[in-house]
């Protein structure tokens, strides 16, 4: 029978830890061994110091794992192991062995952080103080943090912020900050160097929606340590960015879209925001009970496989500007006279196999990943890059199982109710009408937790948003930005 290999050395040398004299190895594939205990460069050593004739080595380590390369998953936790090299000579080598192999992994060295201290519970000061800046300092990453203000602030920073002298922006928030950054990278002169900034994000927030998709599609928890870790890592993912567009007006999406019933539970329940978390489900119960529906229309294109959606229908193109030809022979779209930033991806729109569907309707949803929060995983099927948006459309259904189907959005079962269509599409229309009961009364259109239109009568009515409550568009980038993501 042929016997397993021990890893190669990369380099190896006596050392003594707690004063006994071992044997230790960095092997060529990321391990450090001596005696029963092995690390993983890779995904435990953050980094390491050097103490007079010692090196610590800074770790981030499961509780309840195994002595070798692994165990049972438990909580992270931080743990420092020194020891002696037995010459200046090996000192040296073991530090630019260690710190060449830590290099070669392509970890960020300059991070700006920023700080959403009003988000959710207000907890992101605490977050950043008890596992964001100790793990980055364990790492040797330098920091520059800037705690935002008021909203809309992230925005201003993305927008003018030195971007060559960072590695990374990291959103220690819920999932507005991040949607903020995009929307100022995208606005920016040079937004297509701009938005390949990798970017960041701790949970910190209400919904953590980013937050708990990246995590979970690794199996991990979603914990700011897990988090923070995974950007120290420094591995990436692409992300799609949906373009919703009104006339000249445009926002950049990477979470959600929605409309009707989840939309009104998201932005109405903000008035018992003091509850945390707990607010969405008691306010769910609350519209379940007193149920709306809207009139309106959705146009969608549909990805393959999902034609029998609808009826076949078409579109009219609008104009949002005025397109020139550009020297490198593309066009560029000038909106007032002046190129502004990312205008959408390039799609032909017209002559796309367009299907439609009216209401009224309970809720429409689009999401652009699994989780809408930490709890909620929304549209099980989606992809971060695969150019679609997963759409979840209830047209009709009872509230009792309106309430079934709520009991089943911690594990996405409630896409597979006989009430719920689930679908991908590539483009996608709104045309949202008033409410079926009252049609003095219309509805709000909700992206990425943020208010981004209502309608006559309703929530916050008075308050001047983005768009207005008419007809939209949306489309698809497929991996514009790029996210630091788990191994």
């Amino acid at each position: 029978m042929e016997q397993s290999r021990a890893p190669e050395a990369l380099f190896s040398d006596r050392v003594k830890i707690n004063g006994v004299v071992t044997l230790m190895t960095l092997t060529v594939n990321g391990q450090l061994r001596w005696s029963d205990r092995c690390l993983v460069v890779e995904k435990e050593i953050l980094g390491f110091v050097v103490n007079g004739s010692k090196i610590k080595i800074r770790t981030i380590v499961e509780t309840g794992a195994g002595i070798c390369c692994g165990g049972n998953k438990g909580a992270l936790v931080r743990k420092n192991f020194t020891f002696e090299p037995l010459s200046d000579d090996l000192l040296r080598l073991w530090c630019d062995n260690l710190q060449n192999y830590i290099d070669s992994l392509g970890r960020p060295k300059r991070l700006f952080v920023l700080v959403n201290p009003y988000g959710g519970k207000r907890s992101a000061s605490k977050i950043f103080l008890d596992f964001v800046k100790p793990l980055l300092e364990d790492a040797n990453i330098e920091i520059t943090v800037q705690e935002t203000q008021y909203r809309l602030h992230a925005k201003e920073i993305a927008l003018s912020l030195e971007l060559p002298k960072y590695d990374g922006i990291v959103c220690v928030s819920g999932d507005g900050i991040l949607v903020e950054v995009i929307n100022g990278l995208l606005e920016r002169g040079d937004w297509k160097t701009a938005i390949t900034m990798p970017l960041g994000v701790v949970p910190a927030g209400t919904g953590n929606g980013m937050a708990k998709s990246l995590l979970d599609s690794a199996s991990e928890p979603c914990t700011p340590a897990n988090a923070v870790l995974s950007i120290i890592q420094g591995h990436r993912r692409s992300l799609d960015v949906a373009t919703i567009s009104q006339g000249q007006t445009k926002f950049f999406s990477v979470l959600m879209l929605a409309w009707g019933l989840v939309g009104d539970i998201d932005i109405e329940s903000e008035k018992y925001r003091w509850m945390g978390s707990a607010r969405i489900d008691f306010y769910a119960i609350q519209r379940i009970f007193c149920l709306r529906k809207y009139n309106g229309c959705i146009k969608f294109v549909p990805a393959p496989g999902y034609e029998a959606c609808g009826e076949v229908t078409s579109i009219e193109c609008e104009s949002t500007g005025e397109v020139i030809p550009s020297e490198d022979g593309t066009d560029k779209l000038l909106i007032n006279g002046q190129q502004n930033g990312y205008q959408g991806a390039d799609i032909d729109m017209k002559n796309l196999n367009w299907r439609k569907v009216d209401g009224p309707f309970v809720s429409i949803w689009l999401h652009n990943v699994p989780w809408g929060g930490e709890d909620t995983m929304a549209a099980p099927d989606a992809k971060f890059s695969d150019g679609y948006l997963d759409l979840i459309m209830v047209k009709d259904c009872t509230r009792l199982g309106l309430l079934r189907l709520m009991t089943e959005l911690n594990n996405g079962g409630h896409v597979k109710s006989p009430h719920v269509q689930y679908l991908k599409v590539k483009a996608f229309i709104l045309e949202p009408g008033p409410r079926n009961d009252d049609p003095s009364k219309e509805g709000i259109i909700d992206v990425d937790g943020e208010l981004l239109a209502s309608g006559k009568g309703t929530y916050r009515c008075d308050q001047k948003t983005l768009l207005a409550y008419e007809k939209l568009h949306i489309n698809v980038e497929q991996g514009l930005a790029t996210l630091f993501c788990p191994i």
